[in-house]
């Protein structure tokens, strides 16, 4: 008997040949499996945990502590479900760093090559990095948001400013800040794939969520104030606030703006994907 004849015996003991054919699904469980292989990305997800989960709590406990230096202003102005989810502003960094690293990683240790070449049509693998990675954040910072609101509004309970999820807006909030940060993840999976290297895609990230706002401040009051509601932060935050900005865009509008401008991102990687050599 030769070797060919078996090697499907050997590879599928059931009785049934392994087919070797690339289906979304097993892209899917390779991407699973070198997401979960790196050591950033349990060191990021848990930066990201900790901040989305303890830095409201601690918010909380600290405007607990000094409730008595608190102006009358501040104490009729106090906004319970933003403090408590106000952890999605450092967590948002962890996630967008990931994000780079998902893709940028295998660029810089040559890895993107094995993984094209076991997926010839190249998609599939840019579709299965943002479905995992979009999974694992919406899931990780949910669970991580639903923490953060209901021990802050214990904490809260001292002076009796807490609310419940049924107050207005506490749910949309909640879920807002969740998407807000699961989308950000994906558009920092689409900058890594277009830019490629790691530095260059987490600067322009910080750029675009970080260093434009800080632009847009210093520009005369009518020009700044025209601009900044459609940057991708000010869109993008919109959803994750409880009282919206009425300088801003509407929440879902907002939202909806910080959407498209992912997809266009994730069209440009997409094309860049196809089209350069890797």
């Amino acid at each position: 008997m030769s070797a060919a004849e078996t090697l499907p015996a050997a590879a599928a003991p059931s009785g049934r040949a392994f087919t070797g054919y690339v289906t979304q699904g097993r892209v899917l469980r390779s991407e699973w499996t070198k997401l979960w292989s790196l050591r950033s990305t349990r060191w990021s997800l848990l930066f990201a945990v900790v901040a989305m989960a303890g830095l409201g709590v601690l918010i909380a406990a600290v405007s607990m502590g000094r409730w008595s230096h608190l102006s009358p202003h501040d104490r009729a102005t106090f906004d319970s479900i933003d403090r408590s989810l106000g952890g999605y502003h450092l967590a948002q960094l962890a996630i967008g760093v990931l994000g780079v690293l998902v893709i940028s990683g295998e660029y810089s240790t040559g890895m993107i090559r094995s993984s094209l070449m076991a997926v010839p049509r190249r998609l599939p693998v840019l579709w299965a990095k943002i479905t995992v990675f979009a999974s694992v954040t919406f899931v990780s910072m949910l669970a991580s948001a639903f923490v953060a609101f209901f021990v802050a509004q214990a904490i809260l309970t001292e002076h009796h400013v807490n609310v419940t999820l049924s107050h207005p807006h506490a749910l949309r909030t909640l879920f807002g800040t969740v998407l807000f940060m699961t989308v950000t993840g994906v558009l920092c999976v689409a900058l890594g794939t277009i830019i490629r290297s790691t530095a260059g895609a987490i600067a322009t990230f910080a750029g675009l969520l970080f260093v434009l706002p800080g632009i847009t401040d210093i520009l005369p009051s009518g020009i700044g104030d025209s601009i900044n509601p459609y940057l991708p932060s000010s869109a993008g935050t919109a959803i994750a606030k409880a009282v919206p900005d009425p300088h801003t865009l509407s929440p879902w509008g907002g939202f909806a703006l910080y959407c498209s401008y992912t997809i266009v991102l994730l069209a440009i990687a997409a094309y860049a994907l196809v089209r350069r050599d890797a």
